[in-house]
Parts: C-alpha cells; structure tokens; sequence
C-alpha cells in the first residue's frame, strides 16, 4: 500500500527541517510539503530535500489547507503530518500494517512529547495514544501526560490525532461532504474528531499501533490549555455543537441526555465564571447551526452504522 505524506507548513521552516527528513526516509511513501503561503523558507527546504511542494497562495486554515493536499494526494492511503511532528524510522510500517486489518480505515500511532526536534527534548511523557470522545460528547486525548511505555498494547480507538494520522483512502472518499474530508467551518480545532466521528458511522474502525511512534511538540492539549489563544479556546468549545449537529442522532441524544444536560450545565457556568470570551461560542455555533444540519441529513443518509452503536468512551487498554 503505497502512501502519500502530506506534511503542512505554515511559516514552519524550523521544525521541517527535521520533519522532512523523517518523512522522506519512511519507505514506499511520497512526500508532499503543504505549504500554506509561508513567508519563511519553506519553499527553499522543500527543493533542497527533493520533496513535492504544493504551494497554497492564500493562507488557509489547518482544515481547508489539508483538503487541498488530500485532494492534491495519489496514494492509497494518507497520512496528514504536522511539522512540529517528528517520525521514527519505522513509524509508516508498523502503521500501514495496522491499516491493512479489514474494516480498519484509520491508525491513531503512539505520540511522544517532546519540546524540540532534538533528542534531547523529549519527554518521558505520552502527548496521546489515540483519541477518545465520551457520551458527554466531550473529546480527549488518550493518555496525555502518562508515562511513555503506557498503553503500548495494539487495540482499537475512537481516532487519531491530526497531528499525526493514517487514513485509507476508501475512508477519505466515504466520509468527504460537499468535496470535503475535513469540515472548513472547524477550521482547525477538534476537525480530527469529527473525521473520527463520521468515520465510524460510515462503517469504519480506527486501530492503535504503539509501534508507530512520532514526537509531537503540543500546542494545544489538557497540559497546555491556558496558553492558547482565547479565539482558538472559543473554536474548539463551539466545534463540539457542530459535531453533535452533524453526527449525533435524536436517539442517541436521548440515551445520553442526562449525562450531556450535566456536562452542558458545568460548561456555562466555565465559560460565566472563568472564560467569559467562551460565551461568543454559542452565538457561532447558532450561526452555523444550518449548514451544520444540512450536512448531518447527508450523513443520515449515507451512514452503515446505527448512531446508538457509535464506541463512545473507547480507549486502547493503558
């Protein structure tokens, strides 16, 4: 199964420099550096290390950009690659051979934490062994901050971190809306879930391979939260409504009211006691309430799996 690597740059020249290399030394895999209109050396590190350079002029955003280079993508199957995202030379072996299991359509790899590139920066500590989506409808990452040899047994998850992941291609072109595989109106934030999310519905599983390790440079996560900007903490809080709007079901919303009603009650008090700027989310949210219900009726439509049947709360085993 040969792959297509699509590494993003957006001014992140620092950190291809040792991310491209990685990626061009994974075997039976084309290199593509997306690069969302940076104004650093991008362009120059791409032609030096002989990859693909895929030029966006107009900087987008994580989603948007990615669609670009997924649609821009020959191989059979896909893996979307940060810069601050550091392969090991195994990494895509141990992947694809997780992603060649029947009914399996995406592989969520071990990520490490690390500060930097260099050896010397990373950290004993897991950044995510996978994704999970709880029945509050409440994303996490699997892991975050355990020890580095936890969960270091294969098994299923409920996705992969968009940081690093492996999607087949078949998956890609199921779960795309309106030319779509990631939904523009995410932007970035929680775009990856949702992906999970509609992926299971369509009938695929999402496999965790300890094997496939990467070390990742989190910007944003449960250690890192109060360092993000307050418009990307807004996004990420809106984006939750959009996915229930998309993919949820009234059946399975009811299944979960109750633990969605408490969940939804600690929320506003958060947002009316600690982050007021997380208010504005209801409001984008109610704006993009529409198009969000539009693409939840094509999904109804098209889906293999009962909504009630989605594996809330999976985890691999720690």
């Amino acid at each position: 199964m040969n792959t297509t690597i699509l590494l993003i740059s957006t001014d992140r020249a620092t950190e291809l420099r040792h991310s491209l290399p990685a990626a061009l030394a994974q075997p039976d895999a084309e290199v593509i550096v997306l690069d969302n209109a940076s104004t650093d050396t991008t362009p120059e590190l791409t032609r030096e290390h002989g990859a693909r350079h895929l030029r966006l002029e107009r900087r987008m955003s994580w989603a948007e950009a990615n669609n670009a280079g997924i649609r821009a993508a020959e191989g059979e199957s896909v893996l979307l690659l940060n810069a601050d995202c550091f392969l090991e030379p195994t990494f895509l072996e141990h992947a694809r051979t997780a992603l060649a299991q029947p009914g399996v359509g995406s592989v969520a790899p071990k990520l490490i934490r690390t500060l930097g590139p260099d050896r010397a920066e990373r950290l004993d500590l897991i950044d995510a062994a996978g994704m999970s989506l709880d029945r509050r409808r409440k994303n996490n990452l699997v892991g975050h901050g355990r020890p580095s040899l936890a969960f270091d047994t294969p098994g299923r998850s409920f996705g992969a971190d968009g940081a690093a992941a492996l999607y087949r291609r078949e998956m890609l072109n199921d779960c795309a809306l309106d030319g779509n595989v990631l939904d523009p109106a995410f932007e970035k934030w929680a775009s990856d879930v949702d992906l999970a999310w509609r992926g299971h519905l369509m009938g695929w599983d999402c496999a965790y391979e300890p094997r496939a390790v990467a070390y990742h440079v989190r910007s944003y996560g449960p250690s890192s939260r109060r360092l993000v900007p307050e418009g990307d903490r807004r996004v990420q809080f809106r984006n939750r409504y959009l996915m229930m709007l998309k993919n949820d079901s009234r059946a399975s919303l009811a299944r979960d009211l109750p633990r969605i009603g408490a969940y939804e009650a600690l929320a506003l008090g958060f947002a009316l006691l600690r982050e007021r700027h997380l208010l504005r989310g209801y409001a984008e949210a109610r704006r993009l309430a529409a198009d969000a219900r539009r693409q939840g009726r094509i999904i109804a439509r098209r889906r293999k799996l009962d909504p009630r049947l989605v594996p809330f709360g999976l985890e691999p085993q720690p």
